[in-house]
């Protein structure tokens, strides 16, 4: 099995910093793409940022220019480093990750248990 656990939400002023993190574990050839996804009350979970295996990412286009995704390869762990933090960025953060058990074999998704980030006004 794999496990991802998340790390760093908290309780931050409008325009603060907060730094996720995300380190997976368990029976892990390899890890494809790592990302970070969010869910606020009533609305539906979606991506808030991607990274590659090699590095390539993706964001939302409301969180562009002021959240960084990250990974360490070696430690299996994604970061995501958010700045200049708005009220509407709250949301439960959900670590996600695309992995190979083994050689050969099939990718398959998993996600972290969430983390909650709340941005006050």
């Amino acid at each position: 099995q794999v496990q991802l656990v998340e790390s760093g939400g908290g309780l931050v002023q409008a325009g603060g910093s907060l730094r996720l993190s995300c380190s997976a574990s368990g029976s892990i050839f390899e890890i494809n793409a790592m990302g970070w996804y969010r869910q606020a009350p009533g609305k539906q979970r979606g991506l808030v940022a991607m990274i590659g295996s090699r590095g390539s990412t993706n964001y939302a286009d409301s969180v562009k220019g002021r959240f960084t995704i990250s990974r360490d390869n070696g430690k299996n762990t994604v970061y995501l480093q958010m700045n200049s933090l708005k009220p509407e960025d709250t949301a439960v953060y959900y670590c996600n990750a695309v992995v190979r058990r083994r050689l050969g074999g099939t990718l398959a998704e998993y996600w972290g248990q969430g983390t909650q980030v709340t941005v006050s006004s």
